[in-house]
């Protein structure tokens, strides 16, 4: 494919909305969702938010500041939205968001937030460069801005 036919690669491109009904096997014995669970479902919608954006097979390569805020139980409805906030160089930064709502309830309550770290990958497994993120709006900058920021509080751990 030539550059001129390539997608405008914004984050709207490659958003991915996952749905799941939180079931008896997906809880705990209180019938509340496992934080475990939830992940998981966080990192597939992630996984196809980044595959979509870079054009290729992209692995999990961190997740970070995942953060809980209400428990769901059984019967409830979860709504995952991931979304890039920036491409690096081989890397990209997928923000992730789910709510929950109850059946016969229009309330949206916030479950969890967390940031996943994916690297794109070549049919051999190794890195591949993936597109830079178009930015679109004051708040897609505001996002960009604080993943490189995250990103370089991440490599100065590392450093020590």
């Amino acid at each position: 494919m030539s550059e001129q036919n390539q997608p405008v690669r914004t984050p709207s491109f490659s958003e991915t909305i996952k749905t799941e009904v939180v079931c008896p096997n997906d809880t705990n014995p209180m019938g509340i969702l496992q934080g475990g669970v939830l992940v998981q479902w966080m990192d597939i919608a992630a996984a196809v938010c980044a595959q979509t954006h870079a054009g290729c097979i992209s692995v999990t390569a961190s997740i970070d500041h995942v953060r809980f805020f209400s428990s769901a139980k059984v019967g409830d409805i979860l709504t995952i939205k991931a979304r890039i906030t920036r491409a690096f160089t081989t890397s990209m930064e997928i923000m992730v968001e789910a709510t929950m709502r109850r059946v016969g309830s229009s309330e949206i309550r916030p479950v969890s937030l967390a940031y996943f770290t994916f690297v794109a990958i070549d049919h051999l497994a190794h890195k591949k460069a993936v597109s830079p993120v178009i930015l679109t709006t004051a708040e897609e900058e505001r996002l960009f801005q604080l993943a490189g920021k995250r990103k370089e509080k991440m490599l100065q751990k590392e450093e020590k």
